[in-house]
């Protein structure tokens, strides 16, 4: 039996083979995207680690998450980050031993001088000045792994003053603080940020 389709003339077994066809190229189409979806959510969770898991929880889904992300890596991309000059690192290297020593007499105060002194050395790699959150988000970027500890030392210095902060809070906020400053001082390149597409 011949079947006429756009001027043309096709058996049963014609269109049989063709629908078939078709199909099998949708369901490759559809497998190939799913993979590639899979990498993109792979390689941002492995670059961004628990910042990754905090953006979908803020934003509901993974793929808003993502998307986040992106346009967080795309800011960046744009921005002028340095490394320091080497009389810049060691002015940042004696002002922290300052701060630090003051922790034992005046611990409240260490940690306000310590979240200044990060701002301070954030500001001189290149990183804009702007609100905590804007200014995270931009740090996780290169440097995901201190990002918890960023967030967690800030919040004990932003809320002193407001609510007494215990002397164990205030250590770890320091011990925080310490791991985010030799992160931002080390001589490096930060990670290289690949766009997934």
């Amino acid at each position: 039996m011949q079947y006429q389709f756009m001027g043309y003339d096709f058996t049963a077994t014609q269109l049989i083979v063709a629908a078939i066809v078709l199909v099998l190229l949708i369901v490759i189409a559809i497998a190939a995207y799913v993979e590639k979806r899979k990498t993109k959510t792979a390689s941002l969770r492995s670059r961004f680690g628990s910042e990754y898991a905090r953006a979908v929880d803020n934003h509901g889904s993974a793929r808003e998450a993502e998307t986040k992300l992106a346009a967080r890596e795309t800011r960046v991309a744009t921005l002028n980050i340095r490394e320091l000059a080497v009389t810049e690192r060691e002015r940042f290297v004696s002002e922290w031993h300052t701060v630090q020593a003051r922790f034992l007499d005046h611990p409240r105060l260490a940690v306000t001088e310590a979240d200044d002194l990060i701002n301070a050395l954030l500001e001189a790699r290149g990183y804009p000045q702007s609100g905590f959150e804007q200014r995270a988000a931009d740090v996780s970027v290169h440097y995901p792994r201190v990002m918890q500890d960023y967030r967690h030392a800030h919040s004990i210095a932003v809320r002193l003053g407001q609510v007494d902060a215990s002397t164990e809070e205030l250590r770890t906020a320091m011990i925080e603080y310490r791991a985010i400053f030799d992160e931002l001082l080390q001589a490096k390149t930060p990670i290289e940020v690949k766009t997934a597409a």
